[in-house]
């Protein structure tokens, strides 16, 4: 059965990984720009890192394992919280937004809920809305629910356009509050996030409109595999095959062809 991650960090996985994924089935993943483990201290330090993804991770992933790797380009919340060099890595974030495998804004979203991450995330929004855009919103780590109804209360207000927003990372804290919007539902298969059984219960108690499984694969613990291995479980729980294949395809497929870039084929 074929696969889309779209949250996969191949930045910070070996050419192994890369083949070990299309050998379970991942045709095709979405890399956002991230934290890196470590804040980065100049806004060039970005520029450097967009270029990575960009280019170099777009060829690696095709070279290596024949992946389609697209890219979606946006200034993480944590890193909002140097405003000097945040406001310099926003100015330029629109030029790397027209780049060939660029899909979307993200990620995006709240860290520690601050007001430069309030800020960041509005006009990021803004970005994507004016360009028609998918956008990753990351849900924060602490306080998620609080959190969570944050963004929520934002992107309404901004009136963008819901469809085109996967609010990611919910656990069954915060999946009723997602769900009071259009948005797509996103469930990050990583320890200290959930865990793929959760996710699959909660996908048989609110059921698969909407709902993409993706894998948040970085430098700490976490699995490239992740959402095979989910697919596996639910198969094994004896769900329709369709109905799997919608949460680990048919869905991702139709949230980022919303993208003009988007053009893995079906």
């Amino acid at each position: 059965m074929r696969i889309i991650d779209p949250h996969m960090h191949m930045v910070s996985r070996s050419t192994d990984d890369y083949q070990r994924a299309r050998q379970a089935g991942i045709e095709c993943c979405i890399e956002p720009a991230f934290w890196s483990g470590q804040d980065k201290r100049h806004a060039g330090s970005f520029f450097d890192y967009f270029e990575q993804i960009i280019e170099h991770e777009t060829d690696r992933a095709e070279r290596v394992a024949g992946i389609d790797h697209y890219v979606t380009i946006g200034l993480e919340p944590k890193e909002a919280n140097y405003p000097e060099m945040a406001e310099e890595v926003l100015e330029r974030i629109p030029e790397y937004l027209d780049r060939d495998p660029v899909v979307g804004v993200g990620e995006i979203g709240l860290d520690q809920d601050t007001e430069d991450e309030r800020e960041a995330f509005r006009r990021q929004i803004r970005m994507a809305e004016e360009r028609e855009l998918p956008v990753i919103v990351h849900t924060p780590h602490t306080d998620k629910p609080e959190g969570t109804r944050t963004i929520v209360d934002m992107i309404q207000d901004e009136d963008v356009t819901e469809e085109r927003i996967i609010i990611d990372h919910n656990t069954e804290n915060t999946i009723d509050t997602s769900l009071e919007t259009d948005c797509y539902v996103g469930f990050t298969l990583y320890p200290g996030k959930i865990a793929d059984e959760k996710a699959i219960d909660l996908l048989e108690e609110y059921g698969t409109d909407k709902m993409i499984l993706n894998s948040a694969a970085d430098w700490d613990p976490s699995d490239p595999l992740a959402v095979p291995k989910a697919r596996d479980k639910m198969l094994d729980r004896g769900w329709d095959r369709e109905e799997v294949r919608k949460v680990v395809f048919d869905n991702p497929y139709e949230f980022f062809d919303q993208s003009p870039n988007f053009d893995h084929e079906r």
